[in-house]
């Protein structure tokens, strides 16, 4: 499998990328060992950080929350180097989040700077980053006040995008990627809170078993998931899977599911390796650059590379 993640990642390498794709593509990197490349990755996201402090900003980017995927690896590059500009960086990415970012009624981040929206997507990018950068209570109030406005209770999932200033849904769907999102970065939260926040670890890992249970519901035969979870009229989706399977290979390993998670993981992993090509292109997921249908994509290479990190 060594040389399918070596052909995997050449490919992300070679994608364009905005901001969350950095830094999620710097992540799984970082996780698979590739230390001196992420370290490359965490650079640049520096050098494209603007004045409010959102690391790796390409052209007018209207995105809050997205930026802060690359706070974990640019805090990973001071510590590996001791090159303080990445720590001032980080620290500057932190403050945006703190004291300049926008904010909903409840006082959720909202994902973009020109609405008052809170994404799905939001779970993964902030809260994370918020708890590495040594601000864990921060972090557990923003997916408690995610929560609240995107868990749409009756399916156990959360809908995609809830405009703050209209009270509604401005999109209910219950997006495989998007519960993905979710998923995942409540995986990042939970191993990084402190033992004097036990009870909100503890609380988080029910929220994690409770949303898996819920998707799981829609796993199709073959292993993969519609693009909504619970709309079989949308397309076969690739990228969920590897979502939910580093999800559960994560959470089993640390102990906090049991093992009884491990066959739907393993159906998903055995279905994705069958979507790798010949140039390490993950295909069938979320495509670039509109995400609305099938394709490629720098977070379906990342978590392919995610999920084989901590599926052995």
């Amino acid at each position: 499998m060594k040389n399918k993640v070596e052909t995997v990642k050449r490919a992300m390498l070679g994608m364009q990328r905005q901001s969350w794709e950095q830094g999620v593509a710097a992540q799984a990197l970082i996780e698979s060992g590739y230390t001196e490349d992420a370290i490359l990755l965490a650079h640049d996201a520096v050098v494209r950080q603007d004045e409010s402090g959102r690391l790796g900003v390409t052209g007018d980017e209207k995105a809050v929350t997205d930026a802060a995927s690359n706070g974990e690896p640019v805090l990973f590059a001071w510590q590996q180097t001791g090159d303080q500009q990445y720590k001032l960086a980080a620290d500057k990415m932190a403050n945006y989040l703190l004291h300049i970012a926008p904010r909903t009624e409840n006082g959720a981040l909202s994902h973009v700077n020109h609405l008052s929206q809170v994404w799905v997507d939001s779970f993964y990018m902030a809260p994370p980053f918020l708890a590495v950068a040594g601000h864990p209570e921060e972090a557990v109030a923003q997916v408690e006040r995610f929560r609240e406005l995107l868990l749409i209770k009756e399916k156990g999932m959360h809908g995609h995008i809830w405009n703050d200033g209209e009270k509604r849904f401005d999109r209910a769907d219950c997006w495989g990627v998007g519960n993905g999102w979710a998923a995942a970065g409540l995986v990042r939260v939970i191993r990084t809170l402190p033992e004097s926040m036990n009870a909100d670890k503890e609380r988080f890992i029910g929220y994690l078993r409770d949303l898996l249970d819920s998707c799981l519901r829609y796993q199709r035969e073959d292993g993969l998931f519609h693009d909504v979870l619970d709309r079989p009229d949308t397309f076969v989706e690739t990228n969920a899977a590897q979502m939910f399977a580093y999800s559960i290979y994560s959470a089993v390993k640390a102990g906090w599911l049991d093992a009884s998670y491990l066959s739907s993981a393993d159906r998903m992993r055995k279905a994705v390796q069958d979507k790798v090509d010949d140039y390490g292109f993950v295909r069938g997921v979320c495509g670039s650059p509109m995400f609305d249908r099938s394709g490629t994509a720098t977070e379906g290479q990342a978590f392919y590379l995610l999920m084989e990190a901590v599926a052995h």
